[in-house]
C-alpha cells in the first residue's frame, strides 16, 4: 500500500512541476542570446525591433553609429537586401525587422548561410507597427556567393 501511495504521490508531484514550468515559462524569462545591434542613433524603429528581441528573451546590445554603410560592408551584407538595422549573432547577420520566431529558428536549425533579412522595412513586421495596414513579406537567408533562399513568409 506505501508503495501506491507514493506512486501516485509522485504522480502528482511531476504533474504540478510540469505545469508550474509550462504556465510559468515565458520567453522574457530565458536568455535566448546575446544579439548586437548597429543602428543610426536617430531611427526609432530599430530602437523598437531591440524591444522586440528583449521581449523574447534575447540579451541585446544596442550600438548607434552614423556609418552603417560600413558596418554592412564589412559584415558582407548584400546591398540589394538591405534595411535599417545590422544585428549579428552567433555567427550570423540578422538585417532589419526580422522577428525573433526567425531569429531562433536560424539558431536552432545553423544552416549554412551568412545570415538572414526582411529586405526594406515592411510595414506590420517587429518595430514597424503603427496604424498603417500591415503588409506580408518574406525572410530571405543569403550566403557569401549571392545565393538567397525564402527563409520564411509573414
Amino acid at each position: 500500500m506505501k508503495n501506491v501511495f507514493f506512486l501516485a504521490r509522485s504522480r502528482i508531484s511531476l504533474a504540478l512541476a510540469t505545469s508550474i514550468l509550462l504556465v510559468g515559462w515565458h520567453p522574457a524569462n530565458a536568455n535566448v542570446g546575446e544579439i548586437t545591434v548597429f543602428k543610426d542613433p536617430n531611427c526609432g524603429c530599430c530602437g523598437k525591433w531591440a524591444q522586440h528581441m528583449r521581449a523574447n528573451g534575447f540579451k541585446v546590445d544596442e550600438i548607434p553609429t552614423r556609418k552603417m554603410g560600413e558596418v554592412k560592408r564589412q559584415s558582407g551584407m548584400p546591398g540589394s537586401l538591405g534595411s535599417c538595422h545590422t544585428a549579428k549573432i552567433g555567427g550570423y547577420i540578422v538585417e532589419g525587422h526580422v522577428p525573433a520566431a526567425d531569429v531562433m529558428r536560424l539558431l536552432r536549425e545553423r544552416p549554412t548561410v551568412t545570415g538572414i533579412s526582411a529586405p526594406g522595412m515592411p510595414a506590420g513586421s517587429p518595430g514597424m507597427e503603427g496604424p498603417f495596414p500591415a503588409s506580408r513579406y518574406e525572410v530571405v537567408s543569403f550566403d557569401a556567393k549571392g545565393g538567397v533562399e525564402i527563409f520564411a513568409r509573414h
